[in-house]
């Protein structure tokens, strides 16, 4: 084993989207930059996450929508499914993702370096990189902590015993700790309530797996609008998933080649049977290891890295961005969050120029369910609790034309104001394209704008985004009385 030293500008722990955004800019502004990695270069997202698991979804659309069509005169179809195909189709798109955004990007090693190996702090200055061939010490004039997020594994009975799936499951080939599911399970238990549970068990029931989410929320989607929470979870259900709420995981336990679930709940003892277990209970910072503690970065309760509206952490020549810092200055964990606050990070620490501050007020969140869920700002209880005298409306989107020129009248949109100015504080919306349609909303709510505004915007006809104009004029209007395009 060979021990090295080598000094940076600035040395980043993480090669995600938060790092590389990071890296690339300190590039740009002359800098030397080195990167650590334990695991893929890129982070979790385009190797295990958001990629992978979108390319699937979509797959299992496909396949449900040939089975389910919605117009008359087309007859379902069932498409065979070839599991390790599609298994394989998404390790290649993901190496080529990764090869194309983040590998290319390293083309210059005289300004960035990735460094493999597991990162910790032995100073405030300097950093051990060790991996099985060399032992390496970085030193950093600056520092950015983005080490990114991991599953949150609740800490079951039995669990250290028994095989279970993460949201990892969707790791290819070539990860050094692949984790992938190789064969489709024929039954599956999901545990959790959230985003993730929701996505990848909508999936896996597609692809003609008995899926059974649990979760221990009154309802899916704790903190979501109930309007949204409850649609969706009519939807699922309708579509064979089986969802049960109010459920308390105590221990897990072998069956067989399956597993079985134990809960308690208000009426005592429950037990859920798979095939496979997935655990789908959120993700935490992923700060254990580092060597944070020796250094005097402060954290809170979940490990997240305490860091001001600058990116600075306790000390002030370290910096944290990214799903590390958790919900600290009001963030997401999420990838496009990240990669907006690493420039930030980067030009705070080596730019020399007046400090910028993060603005996570105006963050738009989408769930990869179908249909799908996306919200902004804040919901009406949200407005509550902060002392912001509000109103709220709800309109099905069957009033809106595209839904039902489509056939496709699914899921609601719901529009929170502030009473006093009638500024839009909150949109939250279930339906085809929500995705796509939040943007306008996030545009409108980081610049003040009023139902007025778009009521008076020229919405393109038919489209899915007419349904922030419509639920905007139902605050004044019937909308079940007015004709195409009226205002």
């Amino acid at each position: 084993m060979t021990f090295t030293h080598a000094s940076y500008d600035l040395v980043i722990l993480g090669s995600g989207s938060t790092a590389f955004a990071a890296a690339l800019h300190a590039a740009e502004l002359g800098k030397t930059v080195a990167m650590t990695e334990y695991r893929t270069v890129g982070g979790t997202c385009p190797n295990r996450g958001c990629l992978p698991s979108k390319n699937l979804i979509e797959a299992a659309r496909l396949v449900y929508e040939a089975a389910h069509p919605h117009y008359p005169g087309l007859f379902p179809v069932q498409m065979p499914v070839n599991w390790a195909e599609l298994v394989a189709q998404k390790d290649e798109i993901v190496q080529e993702y990764r090869a194309h955004k983040y590998e290319s990007l390293l083309d210059h090693p005289e300004r960035i370096q990735v460094v493999p190996g597991r990162a910790t702090f032995v100073s405030d200055h300097e950093v051990e990189v060790r991996s099985a061939e060399e032992v390496r010490r970085l030193v950093g004039e600056q520092i950015l902590i983005a080490t990114g997020s991991t599953p949150y594994i609740l800490p079951l009975a039995g669990l250290a015993d028994v095989s279970y799936l993460t949201s990892d499951l969707l790791s290819s080939a070539d990860d050094p700790w692949e984790t992938e599911l190789r064969e489709q399970p024929r039954s599956l238990c999901v545990l959790g309530g959230g985003a993730i549970a929701l996505e990848l068990g909508q999936m896996f029931a597609r692809f003609g797996t008995q899926v059974t989410l649990v979760t221990r929320g009154k309802s899916i989607l704790s903190g979501y609008e109930p309007e949204i929470a409850e649609a969706l979870t009519d939807l699922l259900r309708e579509e064979g998933l089986r969802i049960v709420t109010s459920e308390q995981a105590c221990g897990v336990e072998r069956a067989g080649e399956g597993v079985i679930l134990s809960t308690l709940h208000h009426e005592g003892h429950q037990t859920f049977t798979a095939e496979k277990l997935l655990i789908a209970t959120g993700r935490r910072p992923n700060t254990r290891e580092l060597g944070l503690e020796q250094v005097g970065v402060e954290v809170d309760a979940t490990g997240a890295v305490r860091v001001d509206r600058t990116l600075q952490t306790s000390i002030p020549h370290i910096w944290a961005a990214g799903d590390v810092i958790g919900r600290e200055t009001e963030s997401q964990m999420a990838t496009p969050v990240g990669a907006h606050d690493g420039k930030i990070a980067a030009h705070n620490a080596l730019s020399g120029e007046r400090l910028r501050e993060v603005d996570h007020v105006v963050i738009p969140r989408v769930i990869f369910t179908s249909p799908q869920v996306a919200v902004v700002g804040l919901t009406d209880e949200e407005a509550a609790a902060a002392g912001i005298a509000c109103n709220c409306n709800t309109i099905p989107l069957s009033v809106v034309p595209r839904a039902g020129a489509i056939r496709d009248t699914r899921g609601v949109i719901k529009m929170v104001l502030d009473d006093a100015t009638r500024r839009v504080i909150g949109v939250s919306m279930l339906g085809t394209n929500a995705g796509e349609v939040i943007h306008e909303a996030a545009m409108a709510l980081r610049f003040g704008a009023t139902t007025d505004d778009f009521i008076d915007l020229i919405h393109v006809y038919p489209t899915m985004a007419e349904a922030l104009k419509l639920v905007a004029i139902s605050f004044t209007k019937d909308v079940n009385r007015l004709s195409c395009c009226v205002s």
